[in-house]
């Protein structure tokens, strides 16, 4: 059953960026500009480690900290139980973990996203192991014996989110979790399910900006050529449809060997754009409007309060471009003013 510790007070707006050297930076500008939580991604692969990341803001702020999302597959089940408790330890009540089952995080590894039933019975161990139960993981039994000097006390109560795009995942997140994080429209209130996190990119535009402007391309791009990293990864080829889709394949084809593709086109994932990827953002034009929330305080105010009164509780914005605090101050200061 979820945790009575997730209930939380709506429409709230928090910021998501990658753990790295600059977290604490923007950790604490995120704290100084009202954002009501710092959330850090996870992929081994492209960022640095998030617990780390997260103790180190734990220690340097008092904003409330989230993952957005750990990947079951890149840690033991009793790895995630004992960082958790690490953090709890440092910053007591500040901890929300999200969970997901790691599309770019594995496809930059070669694999494909986990199943839900992999990806369900991590939760529920996890769960169960931070109540101090015994558990069965491959086939052995297994309890977090810490002694009462090394971690805090069992039961440890941090709430535990899943990433859920469709029906399937929404239901076991509704059976399982705390909350659900999604992307795009909240589709409406998710029945059962109080804690409704929203994650948006895009960028506000300031006096004489448009969609054509280098500032603006720049601060959407990153999340703009994800639809040709998606599609390549799930339907090869059929990228070519996209603007300049089969220059950008072949140049992917040209850099690396068959079997490591995958390697090239998941760079800068949702944080840069890659030479390579360049020509795409310039080749969108008004499309690479689609790809995040565009316009002034006032649009994005009110696109903000349309989400929230379809059913997100809380906005997860998730910044990119080459002046990502730029992006923080003027996110909040449409949404937050």
């Amino acid at each position: 059953m979820p945790n009575d510790a997730a209930a939380v007070d709506p429409r709230r707006v928090s910021v998501g960026f990658p753990p790295g050297p600059r977290s604490i930076e923007l950790a604490k500008r995120a704290e100084d500009l009202g954002y009501s939580r710092v959330w850090l991604f996870d992929s081994a692969a492209l960022y640095e480690d998030i617990w780390v990341w997260l103790a180190l803001v734990a220690e340097h702020t008092e904003i409330p900290l989230g993952t957005a999302v750990l990947v079951p597959n890149l840690r033991h089940v009793m790895t995630t139980a004992s960082a958790i408790a690490t953090i709890e330890g440092l910053a007591p009540g500040r901890l929300v973990c999200g969970f997901g089952t790691g599309a770019t995080a594995r496809w930059v590894l070669g694999k494909d996203a986990l199943s839900w039933a992999t990806t369900r019975r991590y939760l529920e161990q996890l769960r169960a192991l931070l109540r101090g139960e015994v558990v069965e993981i491959d086939g052995a039994k297994t309890q977090m014996i810490h002694h009462p000097d090394l971690a805090p006390a069992r039961p440890i109560d941090v709430p535990l989110l899943l990433s859920a795009l469709g029906p399937k995942g929404k239901e076991i997140a509704r059976e399982i979790a705390d909350g659900v994080i999604t992307i795009g429209a909240a589709g409406g209130p998710l029945e059962g399910m109080d804690w409704v996190v929203q994650m948006v990119n895009g960028t506000v535009l300031d006096d004489g900006e448009d969609i054509s402007t280098a500032r603006v391309r720049e601060a959407l791009g990153p999340w703009g050529v994800l639809a040709y990293h998606g599609i390549w990864q799930v339907a090869g080829d059929a990228v070519d449809s996209l603007p300049l889709g089969t220059e950008w394949r072949g140049a992917i084809e040209a850099e690396r060997p068959e079997g490591e593709r995958h390697l090239a086109v998941h760079e800068g994932h949702a944080t840069h754009v890659t030479d390579r990827d360049r020509v795409t953002v310039d080749a969108a034009g008004d499309l690479l409007g689609g790809f995040g929330w565009v316009g002034t305080v006032d649009d994005l105010h009110a696109r903000a309060g349309a989400a929230f009164a379809a059913g997100a509780t809380e906005l997860l914005y998730t910044p990119a471009g080459p002046d990502v605090a730029r992006e923080m101050r003027a996110f909040a200061s449409a949404v937050l003013g």
